[in-house]
């Protein structure tokens, strides 16, 4: 789904005199200063519109009103700058939080990612381009992305924007609704996933999948990559997603194992490289659970620790409400076994 940047800022620039009216009515001795301090206002926005699209549509929105998938699996959701008046967070509160990160939230810190400019280019394009102007900011389906005529899809857009409940049922559905309906899950799901549903149901499936080529599971196959994998820049990922095959596991390497490769392996592959699909994207990187410069003064305890409490400023979370201390302990074993040896205490 991620396209250039380069191509992005294509569609998004708006004309100066949008974002400060009185540059097209300056014109006393002073005009020329104004026309300067509007320009370089401008610029500065345009950076900060860049790092939000960047960094930050996902969970908030290329239109900053929290309308995303991510969203709907959040909670608390993410913040809908476009609902909130121009005075409605101090700029002071919002750098503090890009910097540092909302804890209980999904909203992690940015320190060590973007520096104090960088941090505030996005905090002033944000207050500016949705709190203040309301502004659709770009949608993301346009001829500069790569989506030329997609106007033609209309009839889908009612269940990608929720309009119409996925799993409505067919019978209740007009026969151009039923089109778009089997428009939308052939073509759009894949971005859009459950849209809105009125009985979302269970999770059907745990697994993590973090290499979306060419149907490949993580651990399956265990083989080198084909021609067309490599020519595809697909073989980097598929060989990371390999699970590591260890004879003579105790049942507490074997559960860890298990867990590790349905939790932990999302991020930091499965062979606890961290070089997998997700991430190689992931900024700072996962761990590298195999690298003998950090993993030979790693001790258990410090590695249990880390797995309960998380890391701040970072995409590794707290799952101490979610695993047990055995569950912990199983898992700290495995990465023992598999990845780098551990130091007692």
């Amino acid at each position: 789904m991620t396209r250039t940047m380069s191509g992005l800022r294509a569609s998004l620039l708006v004309p100066v005199a949008a974002l400060v009216p009185w540059i097209s009515s300056a014109a006393d001795s002073s005009a020329a200063s104004k026309v300067s301090d509007v320009a370089g206002f401008a610029e500065r926005h345009e950076q900060g519109r860049a790092i939000y699209n960047f960094r930050c549509y996902f969970c908030h929105g290329y239109s900053g009103d929290a309308r995303t998938l991510a969203a709907t699996y959040l909670s608390p959701p993410p913040r809908d700058f476009v609902a909130l008046p121009p005075d409605g967070l101090k700029r002071e509160s919002m750098l503090d939080a890009v910097t540092k990160g909302r804890p209980g939230t999904a909203m992690k810190g940015f320190e060590g990612i973007l520096d104090a400019d960088e941090i505030a280019l996005v905090v002033d394009f944000v207050r500016t381009e949705f709190m203040e102007r309301k502004a659709a900011n770009t949608h993301y389906h346009t001829v500069e992305n790569g989506w030329p005529n997609h106007d033609r899809n209309r009839i889908a857009f009612p269940f990608a924007t929720g309009e119409i409940p996925l799993d409505r049922p067919w019978s209740e559905l007009t026969d151009e609704q039923r089109r778009g309906k089997r428009l939308f899950l052939a073509s759009c799901i894949t971005c859009h996933d459950h849209a809105r549903t009125l009985d979302p149901g269970v999770v059907w499936e745990g697994r993590p999948v973090s290499y979306p080529r060419n149907q490949h599971e993580p651990g399956v196959p265990a083989r080198a990559p084909t021609q067309d994998e490599a020519l595809a820049s697909a073989s980097p990922y598929l060989l990371h997603d390999v699970i590591p095959k260890i004879e003579g596991l105790t049942a507490q390497e074997r559960e860890g194992e298990h867990l590790f490769q349905k939790n932990c392996a999302f991020c930091h592959a499965a062979d606890g490289t961290g070089k997998n699909w997700i991430g190689s994207f992931m900024e700072p990187h996962p761990r590298n659970l195999t690298d003998p410069d950090f993993m030979s003064e790693m001790t258990r305890s410090r590695l249990a620790h880390t797995i309960r409490e998380g890391l701040p400023n970072t995409s590794m979370p707290a799952w101490k409400h979610v695993l047990d201390a055995d569950q912990v302990e199983a898992i700290v074993s495995y990465v023992g076994k598999a990845f780098h040896p551990l130091k007692g205490e």
